[in-house]
């Protein structure tokens, strides 16, 4: 245990940043998983709607400084080439 006040307060810290990170990584799988699902029950009106949303909330998080811009771009662009892939199939 802690036994100075540095280092209690890196403790508060921690504890308050890890639930924050948990928060986003969640949120980035279940707004990703959407769009998956959709695409393989090949809903194209359902897909499109869900990557919209994950397009803005994903790039909402490289503003915030939570993601990194190539890593959004990337995921990004996995999402849209499946969307289009519906009406390929």
């Amino acid at each position: 245990m802690a036994n100075n006040k540095s280092a209690k307060k890196r403790i508060l810290q921690t504890a308050v940043r890890t639930e924050r990170n948990r928060y986003y990584r969640t949120r980035i799988k279940n707004i990703t998983k959407a769009v998956v699902e959709a695409v393989e029950a090949s809903d194209k009106t359902a897909a499109e709607v869900a990557f919209k949303i994950a397009n803005q909330e994903l790039h909402k998080y490289v503003s915030k400084g939570i993601m990194k811009k190539g890593t959004v771009a990337r995921k990004v662009s996995r999402l849209h080439k499946s969307v289009n892939s519906i009406e390929a199939a």
